[in-house]
């Protein structure tokens, strides 16, 4: 089986944590997003991975040795692949058409879950999806009498379901989707200017092909500040049981630590309290502050901080006041300065 990830997309809701690190590479407990994801797949999909595809936006070469690092840690072999325009889903995955071959797990990087992942080898495919109050931001599917999937409608205008997709399909044959990603693109049938993956999968179901719904316990959600800070709380929530020992090289002096938190290499904390459901990234420095449901990345320094809610990026300061921040990476926030 291969892993195919769409990631190029720019993270915009999520500034000013983006503007540094792609979001997928924003970690949520200690780990990138899209480690988590791809691990989780890995983990459940219940056959050896052969290839984690990546298909990333201008990101450099050093986010790309991170993903191949990640690819290379669950055995299995990694290939980038970059996306210039955003042209759709189904552009996205068309730039990944090298390595559509044989039964795939499509996953958008968007998001992380807790779903039965049981992979119906009787069905062309799988869908999973999720009940949202607000359908018309997503693409929505309708079943039968049977659950088998009768339609596919991208961002409905008015009602017709309210079974989101998530992001996170599979499909028996690759090459079955892309010869149907194929006839749009040449065809130049877009939806909203994009070519969309929805259009390729009503295209297949109309010719015949079965798709069956995956259920989703939990879908969490990574799209701006306030989404990522929850999830990374519910991710603390769901593996407690990993983070209830520390690293040899964190020091905690005077302090009291509520899990679940997850608390990384050469962490300094200091007359402080911390917790329920805080991230403390490598090498980060608390000193005299309270903090809690909050996400604070590496090498930042808070003093008198009283946080809750929050997002802090890479290499931040924050002195200060009781307050719910969102700090984006190599910024500076002092409210005890005279200046």
């Amino acid at each position: 089986m291969k892993i195919i990830v769409p990631m190029a997309g720019r993270g915009s809701r999520l500034r000013p944590h983006t503007l540094t690190v792609p979001k997928p590479l924003i970690p949520i407990a200690g780990k990138p997003i899209v480690q988590r994801l791809v691990e989780d797949i890995a983990k459940v999909a219940g056959e050896p991975i052969e290839e984690i595809a990546f298909i990333i936006g201008d990101f450099g070469c050093e986010v790309e040795e991170k993903l191949l690092q990640i690819a290379e840690k669950l055995g299995a072999k990694g290939s980038i692949y970059v996306q210039d325009e955003p042209l759709g889903t189904a552009h996205a995955i068309k730039c990944a058409e090298e390595s559509m071959q044989g039964d795939v797990v499509i996953a958008f990087a968007d998001t992380l879950f807790r779903a039965d992942f049981d992979l119906d080898k009787n069905s062309d495919g799988v869908i999973w999806v999720k009940k949202v109050e607000d359908p018309s931001a997503f693409g929505v599917v309708k079943l039968d009498d049977y659950g088998f999937i009768t339609d596919f409608i991208e961002k409905p205008k008015d009602f017709v379901s309210d079974l989101a997709i998530i992001g996170i399909y599979y499909f028996r044959s690759a090459e079955k989707l892309m010869e149907e990603i194929n006839y749009i693109m040449k065809n130049d049938i877009k939806q909203g200017n994009e070519y969309q993956l929805t259009t390729a999968l009503e295209n297949l179901r109309e010719k015949g092909a079965k798709f069956s719904l995956g259920k989703v316990d939990d879908w969490m959600d990574c799209g701006n500040k306030n989404a990522t800070v929850e999830t990374n709380g519910k991710i603390l929530d769901y593996e407690r049981h990993e983070f209830m020992i520390f690293p040899d090289t964190a020091k905690i002096e005077n302090s009291l630590i509520i899990q679940p938190c997850f608390i990384g290499e050469n962490v300094v904390v200091k007359n402080s309290k911390i917790g329920p459901c805080v991230s403390l990234g490598n090498g980060t420095r608390i000193e005299n502050s309270n903090i809690q449901n909050s996400l604070i990345q590496e090498n930042t320094l808070i003093d008198h901080g009283n946080l809750n809610n929050s997002m802090i990026g890479n290499s931040a300061q924050y002195f200060g006041v009781s307050r719910e921040i969102s700090l984006g990476d190599f910024s500076v926030l002092d409210f005890h300065s005279k200046a």
